[in-house]
Order: C-alpha cells, then structure tokens, then sequence
C-alpha cells in the first residue's frame, strides 16, 4: 500500500486520487485536526518549479501491499535528503531515544501503547533514507511522516499513536479491488497443493529430479511449508508474514524443457514482481538468532537449513534485488553470511548488497569450484561448515596485496564470459565488439541530430532490461510519456495504434521491466540528479543508468563559467558515480558540427578530451546524410577499454517497429527474466486450479446421482440391476 502514496517533498509527481477517509468512524480531535490543518512539519520548496502534492502520512495495513500500476515506473526522491547526522539531532531535540542499529536506528514505536509493548524499540528508520517501518503494527512512511507523528504527539501531550488511523491517500477502488483478488488466487492455489509427504513415492521422487533437489528431505520442505502443486508438477513456497505470520502470498517455481534437451525453470509471484516482498524462511527464525545465511534462492535456504541447521532467509527477487523495506528483518543479526550463488554476478550483488546490510557484520561466500550455489553443493555431498567458514570479510582497506586478489583475479580467469557483462540479444554485433555489458563503466554515445540516437540507445537500454538489468533512464529532452511509447513499440515489434486491442496485453508484460524513469525535463541541476540516481541505486539496485543527453545537466547557473570546465566536472561526477556505486552509466552528448559528407569521430565529442578519456567505451551512431539507402546508419565502437576491441556494423532501421535490431526470423517471442514474474505461469496454474475444481464437482455430483438411485427395497444400485 506504500506505493499507492506520494512521499511528501518528492521531485516525482504522482497521480492519486482526492484525500479521503477509508474507514468512516469516528476521529478523535488528533485525527481531525491533522486533517483539517495539515501536517506541522512542512517540507522545503520544491526545486524546478515542480509543484507538491499531498500531505504527509502514515498508514497501517495488514502487510499486504497493494499493486499499483502508475507507480512502478517513478523514482521517489525526496527534495532535501536527509542524512543520519540530521536523524539522530531531530530525535536528540525530541528526547526520543535510540539505538544505533547497523542499517537502521532502532527507536520506541509510537503505534503501541507503552504499557503494551513488549520490546520497547520496534520501529526502524533506514539511515539512508529516513524512511521507517514499526515491525509491530506494519505502519510505514518517510521520515517527514515520522516528524509529523512526533510534532503531533508532542503538541496533543499523547504516549503514542493508533495504528488503526488511515491518513493522506488511501488505495482507490481499483487497487483495493486487485489487492482482493491476489489474496483469493493466492488462497485458491495454496488450498489446491498438497505437501510432499501426501504424495505417492514415486511421484514425489520424480518432482526431486526435476528441480535437483533429491537431497532435500520431506522433513524440510514440511518445516518450511513447501507445497507442490500437481496439476502444473510446481513447487509452491509460501510467504508467511505479519505480526500474525498469515499466508500474503507466494511463489511459484515451474520446470520447462527446451529444444536442447535443456530444463529452464521459471519463476512467478503473487502479489506481483514490485509487491512481493517474502524472505523465505523468515518466520523460522528465533528472536535469539545472532547469525544467518542470506541466499538467493528458496532451494538454496533450504539446502543451508538441512545442512547446517543454521538460520537461512532467501531474498525475494533472487540477486538483482534487496528491497530496503525488508533491512528492518535483518537488524537482529550480528553475523551475515551471503552465500547468493557459484558465479560472478552473485558475487558482485553480494558486494553490493553488504553495503546495505553493513559492511562490519558481513561476510562473503567467494564462488568457485569448491563453492557452488548451497542446492549445488548439497548434491554433491560437501561438507557445509568449512564453506561458511571461509567466507571473506566484506568491510576491507584501501590498500590490499595480490595475495588478497589471488582468488579474484581467478575467478575472472574462470568465469570469463561472465566477466565479460550481460550479452545483447537483439544486437549480436555489439556484443562480439563490447563483449558484455559491465557494471561501473562509462559509456558515452554520440551521433548527429536527428540521426535516432534516443531511439537507438532506447533499444539498447531495453534488451538489457529484458534479461533482467534494473534500468533507470533520465530523459531530459524528451518526455517519459514519448519515451515510454517508443519503448513499448520496440517491445512488441509491431506498431500498437493500429492494434489497439493488444495494448493491454504488451502493457502487462513491459509492466513487468524492472525499468524505472527520472521525472526531471529540461535542464537540471547536476547535484539533484546524482542524489536521485544514488537514491534509485539505494531502493531499486539500479544497475544501468541512462542520461539523455549531457547538454541539459547544463544549466543556467553555469552561464558565466567556461562551458567545457563545466562539462568536464559533470563527466568527472558520472565517471565516480558509476564506479562507487557499481552501475553502468550511459552518457548521451550531441557532437559538435561537422560537414554532412564528414563521419564523426571521437574528436567529433563536445568538449571531446574529457569525455573519451573518462569513458570505457565510445560508441558513435553514424550516419551518411546524402544518402537514402536502408543502410546508411552504422554504429561504430572507437574505444573499449575492457579488452581494446573496436569496429563498426551497420544497421536498418524498422519504422514500424521503431527498431534498429535485425528482424527476428520467425514468431516473436517473449524473452523471459530469470526471478521475474510470468503471467503465463501464473495463469497456468490458475487454469489448473479451475480444472481440478470443476473435476472434484462432477465426481460429487455423480456421486449423489448414484446415491439418489438406489432401490428403496433392496439398497442396490437401480442402474446396474
């Protein structure tokens, strides 16, 4: 339900619906006077003219957040970011006492009346952001609604607050009504799957070998609840939460064979990808537990949990994703072991994620051979306990020896194709040039006016998104709404105004993309927009950043400064940017003018030294203006820094598409994201469940018709005499 409300003094505009009251009972005086005066603590000025909406507020809920669909795609940034040291002064100035937790500082709850409570300290505030969750009551908001709560605490001479008051915006019909009916399917399958004890030897066995998991006992899928769900032969791991650990949802884990004789599994939520926030094992663990196993995967817990008897949660979206909502869970830990997975783009997420987690209490399961993925190493019979005990420390120095990067360096000898970055599929040429796609790179991306780069870099940016890269664009020169629509055509290969009843279909499924959008147009300043992207890294782990383009983080303030000073200090900003934070930032910057006859070159680069110096890789949309041949635009790659590889390809540019790919030969298909949602499954198992209940009502059925036909005299069946 957070999603469905605007955090006051953001720089992103949300559409809600006008404040109302949910539940139509009476208020005390708190409640309506907060009303009817707004809140106390009113937020600064918004920058670029960009007007506020709504007042601040807080909300309690069962812990079922509902979906809504404008939402998915906006990055909420708060105008003036707080930091931990303004935190800590505004609770000292509220005589509010508080721990300093590793992610978050522990506070009382003010939802919970002081004589009840039974740990004093229960509401969190993330230090990055402010934002808070009280793990009693599940109420959630910003730190603006916090020092709202405070002020009108402090004013009415109240203890606490009641959770039960709804304030600010509450869910519309629609979202209420979505919320409903995930609760109904997910109560529907659950209901419908049976465990494994209850199914025949045989066939449960044979469920093991599909999912590799004949190692794991009955015992321990019966201690975490797993399920099968026999009409689709899936696994069912549930999502028990609250204060009252009820079923909010799950997950469904399908097995599909392919034309290579290969087994792909697939992965689907309810509630959907962006409001399933489960750690899988969570309600296992005991209010004592110093130390547990983070892994990637439900299996992966389940396999730490059989053989260490440690405790083990499993994020809910695999590695690409540690949602901050979830940080509170794991604040009662002084020991993290990430163990995500046996390859490189594990290890880097739990690199990543230590961050989050606190880099003192951290320690990393490096892979390799001896260190597969726990489900890997359970079926290989390896001994669990010197492999969490060799972990490495996160927290390191800034000056390290080569005996310290030995088992790195290694690992890229290793795993050199994973290395290399995440492949394009649409532009195959591109990536026998770059290799890869990397995190922590620069690439700055030219062409002339009106040649398409926009379109070009769009499509790009898009087939990596497909395959599962977090993608954040900041379109400065043309709006979200254009951008959007471009990319939704490029998605479905097809132009949808002429196919207007398939919108709704293609919506869904592009939907889904991790893909996010800055609200910024026009000119910007340059420190907004890094506290944005820095805050979208923080909440969505951004992995690739798109700005479009340079020219506009130029703004009037720098109009008496020497133009290419300032252009090199915004270079220099995005080039420490992509390799602190670990995200692949995308530069778009116009050239300068050049004759129509004349290719660009690097030197073509406004205020050229910079740029190619700082960046990993130049790419260069050429374009022969003279010509109208279906082949006169080539991209061409001047400098790849990872393994000095360059070269040029050309390109067609499909109109109705809005696409530069190469056709794809045959049906299109839909390339599905490994730890995202499918609608397919989901609607697959939903079929299934219809069948099974149509089925179980004709076997009643025809069991009373039988029952009804008896002979009165003799009690034998009419029919068969």
């Amino acid at each position: 339900m957070w999603r469905s409300w605007l955090l006051k003094g953001t720089a992103c505009l949300l559409r809600v619906p006008a404040p109302t009251i949910l539940h139509q009972t009476h208020f005390s005086s708190l409640c309506v006077r907060h009303l009817t005066q707004g809140p106390l603590h009113r937020p600064p000025e918004a920058p670029c003219g960009l007007q506020l909406l709504g007042k601040g507020c807080f909300v309690a809920h069962s812990g079922t957040r509902a979906y809504k669909k404008d939402a998915k795609s906006l990055v909420e940034f708060p105008v003036s970011p707080v930091t931990i040291t303004d935190i800590k002064q505004y609770l000292r100035s509220r005589d509010v006492p508080f721990h300093d937790g590793y992610s978050c500082l522990h506070i009382p709850s003010i939802f919970v009346d002081s004589s009840a409570r039974k740990d004093s300290f229960k509401l969190f505030v993330d230090k990055t952001t402010g934002q808070f969750l009280c793990k009693e009551t599940l109420v959630e908001g910003s730190w603006e609604d916090l020092q709202d709560c405070l002020e009108v605490m402090q004013k009415e001479e109240q203890d606490f607050l009641s959770p039960h008051v709804l304030l600010g915006y509450p869910e519309s019909v629609e979202e209420q009504e979505e919320r409903e009916r995930e609760l109904r399917e997910v109560q529907m399958i659950w209901s419908s799957s049976v465990v494994f004890s209850d199914l025949p030897e045989d066939e449960a066995q044979m469920i093991k070998t599909m999912f590799q998991i004949t190692k794991i006992s009955d015992a321990t899928l019966k201690k975490f609840g797993v399920r099968v769900f026999k009409p689709t032969k899936s696994l069912v791991f549930p999502w028990f939460g609250g204060p009252d650990s009820t079923l909010k949802g799950m997950k469904i884990l399908s097995a599909q064979s392919t034309d290579t004789e290969k087994v792909t599994y697939n992965e689907a939520t309810l509630p959907k990808y962006n409001s399933y926030y489960n750690l899988f094992g969570l309600p296992l663990v005991g209010s004592i537990d110093s130390e547990v196993v983070l892994t990637g995967h439900e299996l992966d817990t389940l396999a730490v949990s059989q053989a260490t008897g440690l405790p083990s949660v499993a994020l809910p979206r695999g590695v690409s994703c540690l949602p901050p909502i979830l940080l509170p869970y794991l604040e009662q830990f002084k020991r993290v072991t990430l163990w995500l997975g046996g390859d490189i783009r594990s290890w880097e997420a739990s690199k990543i994620f230590s961050r989050k987690l606190g880099l003192r209490r951290c320690s990393l399961v490096r892979p390799g051979e001896a260190r597969p993925c726990p489900v890997e190493a359970l079926a290989q019979g390896k001994n669990f306990v010197p492999i969490i005990k060799s972990s490495i420390p996160a927290a390191h120095k800034s000056i390290v020896s080569f005996k310290q990067l030995r088992e790195d360096v290694y690992g890229e000898l290793v795993n050199t194709d994973q290395v290399a970055g995440v492949k394009w599929k649409r532009f195959q040429e591109l990536t026998r040039i770059l290799k890869g796609h990397r995190k922590g790179e620069l690439t700055v991306f030219t062409g002339p006016t009106g040649s398409g780069k926009t379109t070009l870099i769009s499509e790009v940016a898009l087939d990596l998104c497909m395959q599962g890269v977090n993608t954040l664009w900041g379109s400065f020169e043309i709006n979200n709404v254009r951008l959007a629509k471009i990319m939704l055509t490029q998605f479905a290969m097809q132009r949808l105004e002429e196919n207007l009843e398939q919108y709704d279909f293609w919506a869904d499924k592009f939907e889904e993309l991790p893909l996010y959008f800055m609200t910024f147009h026009g000119q910007q300043n340059l420190k907004t927009v890094l506290d944005t992207m820095q805050h979208a890294v923080y909440l969505y782990d951004i992995n690739h950043v798109i700005i479009d383009n340079l020219q506009f983080m130029m703004g009037q303030e720098h109009l008496t400064v020497d133009k290419f000073a300032v252009q090199d200090h915004i270079i220099g900003a995005f080039r420490k940017f992509a390799t602190n934070s670990s995200c692949h930032v995308t530069l778009i910057i116009h050239p300068r003018k050049e004759e129509d006859d004349r290719e660009l070159q690097t030197a073509s680069i406004f205020g050229s030294a910079k740029a190619s110096q700082e960046a990993d890789n130049v790419l260069i949309l050429q374009e022969k203006k003279l010509a109208t041949c279906p082949g006169r635009r080539s991209l061409q790659v001047t400098k790849n820094r990872f393994d000095g590889d360059v070269g040029i390809f050309p390109l067609d540019f499909v109109k109705s598409s809005l696409t530069f790919s190469s056709p794809v030969k045959g049906k299109v298909r839909l390339r599905k994201v490994a730890g995202k949602p499918e609608n397919e499954e989901v609607e697959e198992v939903k079929e299934a469940v219809k069948k099974e209940q149509v089925k179980k009502e004709k076997v009643a059925k025809t069991t009373k018709t039988r029952q009804t036909s008896k002979d009165p005299r003799t009690g034998n069946d009419s029919m068969q005499k």
